[in-house]
């Protein structure tokens, strides 16, 4: 069968800004990509049905006999199961979502015409921003049995680093551990191949190290955390998701976040996320077109793909900042950044593309990855379409 994953545009539109740039399967939550854990439970490589905008960058491949599953959806055992159990022309549900389908086709609008199969066992849908961190520890365990299964752990020859629970820590080849604490009793702890985790830093499982990143000297690590491929983390972090080539590596604290690619946080950067009076916490919603409650007590700060902050910057709980923003200054901003905006608590006027672009082009070539057309392209149209939540433009034409 020929794996294809697949957006739902009302889920798109909910994971927002993460989405943006890439499509709903290549969220991160646990220690890999939804796309990388279907690849794996079924031994295959996939391609992708996605937004219009996103297409030539994540290209989709067809075949007579196509298995589509929903990109929100993390496999377990049983789920499993049932999708490698489906027939040609079968659409598997759990209620009212299409979990999966087994088709000839690549059209996910007419799926229900097709024999219906219910599912009653577990699922998880990662079809809100919130849910990438409120569900990140419960998949880091799955994501950690997933790709650790019979194999062995480099073992820890540094003799001043101490660890609790050793059997639940796996550590890849390349990777560096100097004089740090690693208490994996509340959950494992994942370190990735040529991480570094130094002199220190206190970790806590659920915890996941990605390739090639590092946990800076005194970082407090204090679980349910992923720290993605090529970024540096250090300060405090609790409960939060980095994707990937994002740095947060002075002192701060981040909780219950979701930080895209290519994102900085500058030194002393802290995030609000309780508030004073223990209400919910609400949430800028792209779907809703306002704000929407999480129904979560703990929430923080959103960060779309290539947004920055200044040094000392204040986050409120639940603030959502687009893609392609720079924010700085003294005074806590609004909670909804848009995309592609510059300033502050004091105002906000745009970041231009090209300036973006060549702020973004500097960044990518520090990890040795370039900027191509298709990359570019992409934000060209992400910041024409993004334009109408800039209201200062309105204003000032």
């Amino acid at each position: 069968m020929n794996l294809i994953l697949f957006d739902l545009p009302a889920a798109h539109t909910q994971l927002l800004p993460f989405t943006f740039t890439r499509p709903v399967s290549e969220v991160r939550v646990g220690i890999l990509k939804i796309t990388e854990k279907w690849e794996q439970v079924l031994h295959t490589k996939a391609s992708f049905l996605t937004q219009d905008f996103l297409s030539k960058k994540y290209k989709l491949t067809t075949t007579s006999d196509n298995l589509l599953i929903n990109g929100v959806v993390c496999p377990n055992a049983k789920l499993v199961s049932a999708v490698n159990s489906l027939k040609l022309d079968q659409t598997l549900k759990k209620g009212e979502v299409i979990i999966a389908a087994r088709t000839s086709h690549a059209n996910i609008s007419i799926l229900d015409q097709s024999t219906i199969v219910e599912y009653d066992g577990p699922a998880t849908f990662i079809d809100e921003v919130w849910k990438i961190f409120q569900y990140n520890g419960e998949e880091i365990k799955n994501d950690f049995k997933l790709v650790t299964d019979g194999r062995q752990s480099e073992k820890i020859t540094d003799t001043h680093t101490i660890t609790y629970n050793p059997d639940a820590i796996f550590i890849e080849t390349g990777a560096q551990i100097k004089a740090a604490v690693l208490n994996a009793e509340a959950g494992p702890i994942y370190i990735g191949k040529n991480s570094n985790v130094q002199e220190g830093a206190l970790i806590k499982g659920p915890f996941a190290l990605c390739e090639s990143s590092h946990v800076n000297m005194g970082a407090k690590m204090r679980g349910d955390i992923t720290v993605g491929p090529h970024s540096k983390v250090g300060g405090e972090i609790s409960n939060s998701v980095i994707f990937g080539y994002s740095n947060k590596g002075h002192d701060g604290f981040l909780g219950n976040s979701v930080v895209g690619e290519w994102c900085n946080l500058g030194a002393d950067t802290n995030t609000s996320n309780l508030k004073n009076n223990y209400e919910n916490v609400k949430v800028w919603s792209y779907a809703k077109g306002g704000f929407k409650d999480t129904g979560l007590q703990f929430c923080g700060l959103m960060m779309g793909d290539h947004s920055k902050c200044g040094i000392n910057t204040m986050f409120n709980t639940g603030t959502m900042v687009g893609i392609g923003s720079n924010i700085f200054g003294d005074g806590f901003p609004r909670t909804f950044i848009p995309s592609f905006a510059w300033g502050g608590a004091a105002g906000f006027s745009t970041f231009q593309l090209n300036k973006m672009i060549e702020t973004a082009t500097k960044v990518m070539e520090r990890r040795s990855v370039a900027l191509d057309e298709t990359e570019k392209e992409l934000l060209k149209f992400l910041y024409d379409h993004t334009a109408p939540y800039r209201m200062w433009e309105k204003k000032s034409s």
